[in-house]
């Protein structure tokens, strides 16, 4: 049963359609990424899953009193304003110390509650963003390009705390992301995206997809040996499943037919 999705999901902007007829979902404990071009609609549509925008047509459902986490793609916070994590982390209301402290020991920040947040660096303040959004203990969690200005180091290091988060708290990942090699290791799904959904998928199933190469410039094989140089576990032919590395399976066969 699917935590939150889209039915026939329309929305335009000054008469110009960002995304049309889009249905989509998410499961507890996927992590799908929605990868596309610039303007392809992925910023609108989570969005309109977090209810920030409304659809000219269609709908988004969500479950009953769902909760949701998201990391936005950019905060400033002005090297002029005197804002420690800690009280970052607060607003708009107070919250116990025993539950700021659990929620950055679980993004690898514990110690940094008196750092002012303009001093961080990048990846520290990617990892506070990601603490204050699970402080609400949500179920899907909604990243915008969470990695966008990082290093490779530390692009890797945030995706592997995500799959961490995802073993330890079950919660549904969904991300947008333009890092292509990283998407096909840490997804079990991804959906590529330009105003409809192209193709989606396992990772194999997407990189094997005709729609997929030719809008990534791909050639044939291109970004499935991409794919297989990165990737570190095996995915079964069904969307949304996936095995993990401590376990011996065959290798799969080309599931090109399945992309739609």
């Amino acid at each position: 049963m699917n935590l939150i999705s889209t039915r026939d999901l329309t929305i335009s902007h000054g008469g110009i359609v960002a995304l049309q007829r889009v249905n989509f979902g998410i499961k507890a404990g996927e992590i799908v990424t929605i990868v596309g071009p610039n303007g392809s609609g992925k910023s609108t549509l989570l969005r309109a899953l977090l209810g920030i925008i409304a659809p000219d047509h269609g709908a988004v459902l969500r479950r009953p009193g769902l909760k949701i986490g998201y990391v936005p793609q950019k905060l400033q916070i002005s090297a002029g304003m005197p804002m420690t994590v800690r009280r970052f982390l607060s607003l708009p209301v107070r919250r116990p110390a025993a539950e700021l402290a659990d929620g950055l020991r679980r993004t690898g920040t514990t110690g940094l509650e008196a750092r002012q947040m303009a001093t961080l660096s990048g990846g520290q303040f990617q990892r506070v963003l990601l603490a204050r959004a699970l402080l609400g203990q949500p179920e899907v969690l909604i990243l915008d390009e969470p990695t966008q200005g990082l290093d490779q180091p530390g692009e890797a290091a945030f995706y592997r705390l995500i799959e961490e988060l995802r073993a330890e708290l079950g919660c549904a990942i969904l991300m947008v992301s333009h890092d292509l090699h990283v998407v096909m290791s840490a997804s079990d799904r991804v959906i590529c995206l330009n105003g409809h959904i192209c193709c989606e998928g396992t990772p194999r199933v997407v990189s094997n997809a005709p729609e997929y190469q030719a809008l990534f410039g791909l050639g044939t094989g291109g970004a499935l040996a991409l794919y297989q140089h990165v990737h570190d576990h095996v995915h079964s032919a069904e969307t949304g499943n996936h095995d993990h590395p401590h376990h011996d399976h065959p290798a799969p066969r080309p599931e090109r037919d399945h992309a739609r």
